[in-house]
């Protein structure tokens, strides 16, 4: 008897790979320009950083309407869907190392490097010559060329952003729960709260920015404090704009009658990845603002 077995479909070849890449490459050469510009009227760093932006958003939706179709016609088996969940699996532990790599720079910064500098243990002659009155107090807000800024406290936009991510757990679960049950109403109602609770965080992490950078004097340039501030906020703000993204096709594709209770990894994986988000906020909030 000739065994059967499982089809597993293979894609055809693809320009997104090159699109992704190419917006990438703009998105990190326009940021640098923009940041060098800073201090200059004129610059085209910041057309390059929004052509990047466009070409990625192109690419996204690009991308993702080829899968869609590629889902619908029939084409995945059970293999294939075990294949997306591992690839999403790791992308998140990737995702992961990613932060652990920033928030190992802010622990040794704040553990081991500025007590150095402070003269701790056998250290008094480096404190002497390399910066005579430094104190070593975190957060560094003085540098060795004598500007100051101020600290971001805690409460605040930083609190009620800790709310609204953490209220947008509740909704994208309660969302799933629904989807298990095929209660599409319920789906969109909690997914569509979701998706404008992410909006609502980066528009406030916006006007966070803008009072850094205006009433604090907390910029780029303000030492290493500011820097790791800016490194681990931002990079953290550019995740939530990708979940928001996805989370946002997800309901679109729910709307057009995507998705039901036994085949719904497209929705699994985004909130797989909006947990991720909200947990390494989490982790933001207690180290970098409270601590």
């Amino acid at each position: 008897m000739m065994e059967k077995y499982e089809h597993y479909y293979v894609p055809e070849q693809s320009h997104w790979p090159i699109v992704g890449a190419v917006a990438m490459f703009l998105i990190a050469a326009g940021a640098g320009l923009t940041v060098m510009q800073l201090s200059s009227e004129a610059g085209y760093g910041q057309y390059v950083l929004y052509a990047g932006f466009a070409i990625l958003f192109y690419m996204l939706f690009g991308w993702i309407k080829n899968v869609i179709h590629e889902s619908q016609t029939g084409l995945y088996s059970a293999q294939m869907d075990r294949s997306f969940r591992q690839g999403m699996s790791w992308f998140i532990f990737s995702e992961v190392m990613f932060f652990c790599a920033f928030f190992g720079a802010l622990f040794y910064a704040r553990v081991l490097s500025v007590p150095w500098l402070g003269g701790a243990g056998n250290n008094a002659m480096t404190n002497e010559v390399l910066w005579p009155t430094f104190e070593a107090v975190w957060p560094l807000l003085s540098t060795p060329a004598g500007e100051t800024t101020q600290a971001m406290g805690w409460q605040g936009l930083p609190l009620i952003n800790t709310l609204i991510l953490l209220s947008s757990s509740v909704t994208i679960h309660f969302a799933h729960v629904a989807m298990e049950h095929d209660q599409r109403a319920k789906v969109k109602l909690f997914l569509g709260a979701t998706v404008l609770l992410g909006s609502l965080f980066l528009a406030l992490q916006v006007v966070e920015y803008i009072h850094a950078y205006k009433d604090l004097d907390l910029t780029l340039q303000a030492g290493i404090y500011g820097n790791t501030f800016f490194m681990l906020t931002g990079f953290h703000g550019m995740h939530v704009t990708l979940g928001t993204i996805l989370l946002l096709i997800v309901l679109l594709r729910i709307f057009k009658g995507h998705l039901n209770s036994k085949q719904h990894f497209a929705f699994q994986a985004a909130a797989w990845y909006w947990h991720f988000v909200d947990v390494v906020w989490l982790c933001l909030f207690v180290f970098v603002y409270v601590l």
